[in-house]
């Protein structure tokens, strides 16, 4: 059994996560851990063997072997140092993370396992890959535009998963997303450059997630969609990449790695 702990664990997220944990076959909940001053430090998650949440994870590091971290990018930061020095596998899907964070990862990497990706459900993944597809057969004849939606509470925009989707694009078509993204548009912007890659976004009530690639042409368009209605599949999938890092070498992965959608 992989022992699992779980960051931010008394959250929506975590809830969910502690959930999925318990529900695999293969994974068992090690330890749990909640933000300084949380009220809900010293109770217990969990209902198979429930642990008691901690504000420090190094206290309980000999009760677990892989940790899923679905926080903020500060914290993130703070969790990759201790897993590394203790030797501890990684699962991230905290999104916002900033160029110099991503480097710190991809440092880490020669030392730790680690799986980062800005969104852990299957169906996502499957979505990253037909739009890889997609841009190879159309290549520059069409405009694309990645348009996404959440909830009225997620701070960050876009979405890591839109941006993962602007990547994808951008790899494939060899553009430089830094240059060539454009967020939202304003008063007289002038005709469309084609190696334009929009982005449009959407805050309202309780949207879990949506995400479509957009590939509009000349008397045709092309939509890839994923619509994600509980938080639950981003949950099962961190757990199914906690599992599948038990069997792999030092190194940073995702979640192509982890469906092995990569080599398709």
């Amino acid at each position: 059994m992989i022992r699992v702990a779980v960051a931010g664990a008394a959250g929506r997220m975590g809830q969910n996560l502690v959930q999925a944990v318990e529900d695999h076959p293969e994974g068992t909940l090690g330890a749990a851990s909640e933000r300084p001053g949380s009220e809900r430090l010293g109770t217990s998650v969990g209902s198979t063997a429930p642990v008691q949440l901690v504000e420090d994870l190094a206290t309980v590091a000999d009760d677990f072997d892989v940790l899923i971290d679905f926080t903020s990018p500060a914290a993130t930061m703070q969790h990759l140092d201790l897993c590394r020095a203790h030797g501890k596998a990684l699962v991230i899907g905290t999104t916002g993370l900033d160029a110099a964070q991503e480097q710190r990862l991809r440092d880490a990497a020669g030392a730790m396992r680690i799986v980062y990706a800005p969104n852990m459900s299957v169906g996502v993944n499957l979505t990253f890959k037909l739009v890889e597809l997609a841009a190879r057969a159309l290549g520059d004849s069409v405009d694309v535009e990645i348009l996404e939606a959440h909830h009225r509470h997620k701070v960050d925009a876009p979405s890591g998963t839109a941006l993962k989707l602007g990547r994808v694009v951008a790899e494939v078509l060899g553009r430089d997303l830094e240059h060539d993204a454009v967020y939202g548009r304003e008063g007289q912007t002038g005709a469309r450059d084609r190696r334009t890659i929009g982005f449009a976004t959407v805050r309202a009530g309780d949207i879990v997630g949506e995400h479509t690639a957009l590939f509009a042409g000349e008397g045709e368009r092309i939509e890839i969609t994923h619509k994600a209605s509980s938080r639950g599949i981003f949950a099962a999938g961190a757990v199914r990449a906690a599992v599948w890092l038990a069997g792999a070498e030092h190194g940073l992965y995702d979640m192509q790695d982890v469906l092995g959608l990569r080599e398709l």
